[in-house]
């Protein structure tokens, strides 16, 4: 019993922490309001230097720092990269706030570049400090508490800015204020005991063995690793001291191979490759239209002039995608046949969205088409999600979100280089809009008929042989799987 208590407690108390973090630091009042503040009177930077120069030094950043960060998040065990993104959240708002002139600006899109290349802590720290039985649940906890906390903050700035009339810096001072309060919660998480890849020699070799192992006996492996603390056992400590501690040559080798074999075990299946290229793809697509949609507003009706919705759009947004993601959890699909096909009829219809956002003059339209936007996207990527985490070990999944992530930002960063930087096309904001619309018809064109010829082909198909047409995977969600 006591045992059992010690174990329900031990993930318990990283969770509520973690989700407590979520909450507050994604409760950013005033981020549905940044281009508005921007190229209003508080900041007074004009339009086309926001569009064609400012944002665009953000994702340059954001592709420099993610793939570092990612290994750096490991090799420190994940928390002090959590308390660094509490930290430059704190400095963004600041910066925000007080600092003025275009030079501050420009530390601020790099200061935010670190706060977003640092959100692959969040999501993997539960991982290495909570058994593996506990995974589902602490990942939807966390989650929860990720949107309930931008919903929130959404929610509060539309109020402050239309019933409240506050001015946009008060706005910032008092997200200032939020960031703060999270900042200080991460200092009060635990220190994981372990690493997923930097685990020293043996422990290396363990955490290999245990891939291959059922989930079950894989979570006991996993936490008996994590039960011997940072270097394992004491002749595992002796071992690691003799060969130099963390930052030995055998560690850095260990970290390597165990990473080669997560990389060959996530994309070994043709079935997982199609699904991580729609992420990717899809993914590039969407940060674009969420990084520019506020200045597509203002294009179609002033901030200076008209009343700002932002957040009460950014609200419902969240509150449809989250819908449609519970969705899927109560649809029966054998997402190992129809699921191509979904991505393809869904991401149309995100392409439709699109272009309806780039061709009217009304802005109420424009919202509406928004919402739609991220709400398909979020239901397939949640979809998506399940379908690639549910066949791979927690190492395998943690390493296929960096590269995923990594492929969506550099193709991005392409983009950001060819239609929006001042120093190639620099294109103004409705012509880009048409370039993402087309773009998404691209990856909807594709995924149709990939999609259509698995359907038709397992329509042919005798029972029992999906695994072989669609690539090996073996994949069906249900809705206990979700």
């Amino acid at each position: 019993m006591g045992c059992c208590s010690k174990r329900t407690s031990g993930w318990v108390y990283p969770t509520a922490v973690l989700s407590l973090y979520g909450f507050f630091a994604n409760c950013r009042v005033a981020e549905p309001f940044l281009t508005p503040y921007l190229i209003g009177p508080n900041k007074n930077i004009s339009e086309e230097v926001v569009t064609n120069y400012l944002f665009p030094i953000w994702t340059y950043s954001y592709l420099a720092f993610l793939f570092p960060v990612f290994l750096l998040t490991d090799f420190l065990r994940h928390k002090p990269l959590i308390v660094v993104q509490g930290l430059f959240l704190v400095t963004n708002y600041t910066l925000l706030c007080f600092a003025p002139g275009l030079l501050a600006m420009i530390l601020l899109q790099i200061n935010y570049a670190v706060v977003t290349s640092t959100e692959v802590a969040y999501f993997s720290y539960i991982y290495s400090v909570i058994p593996v039985e506990n995974y589902q649940r602490a990942t939807g906890y966390l989650r929860s508490a990720m949107l309930s906390g931008y919903t929130f903050g959404a929610s509060l700035g539309q109020i402050l800015v239309s019933v409240a009339g506050l001015d946009l810096f008060y706005i910032n001072t008092i997200t200032l204020g939020i960031v703060m309060v999270a900042f200080l919660i991460s200092l009060w998480l635990p220190m994981p005991r372990r690493s997923m890849f930097f685990k020293g020699k043996k422990a290396a070799a363990l955490g290999c063995q245990s891939q291959q192992e059922t989930p079950t006996e894989a979570g006991g492996s996993r936490q008996s690793v994590m039960d011997k603390g940072p270097g394992g056992s004491g002749k595992e400590k002796m071992e690691n001291h003799r060969g130099g501690g963390w930052c030995s040559r055998e560690n850095l080798a260990s970290a390597g191979h165990l990473l080669w074999q997560s990389f060959r075990e996530s994309y070994s299946s043709r079935h997982l490759i199609y699904w991580s290229v729609w992420w990717s793809l899809a993914t590039a697509g969407y940060v674009q239209v969420f990084n520019y949609i506020q200045l597509m507003w203002d294009h179609i009706e002033p901030s200076a002039t008209s009343s700002v919705y932002n957040g009460g759009v950014e609200a419902a947004c969240s509150l449809v995608g989250a819908a449609a993601a519970f969705t899927v959890g109560h649809v029966k699909v054998s997402w190992s046949v129809w699921g191509e096909l979904a991505l393809g009829l869904f991401s149309a219809v995100g392409t439709g969205a699109v272009f309806l956002m780039a061709l009217t003059a009304n802005i109420w339209v424009c919202y509406a088409g928004y919402v739609i936007f991220k709400s398909c996207y979020m239901l397939l990527i949640t979809i998506t999600t399940f379908q690639i985490a549910s066949n791979l070990s927690m190492e395998c999944y943690a390493l296929t979100f960096g590269i995923n992530t990594f492929v969506a930002l550099s193709l991005q960063t392409v983009m950001t280089l060819i239609v929006v930087d001042e120093a190639a096309l620099g294109l103004d904001i409705v012509t880009q809009f048409l370039i993402y619309g087309s773009y998404y018809a691209v990856i909807s064109a594709l995924f149709l008929i990939r999609g259509a010829y698995t359907a038709c082909v397992n329509r042919q198909a005798p029972p029992g042989t999906e695994d072989e047409v669609t690539g090996g995977s073996g994949v069906v969600i249900h809705a206990d799987r979700l």
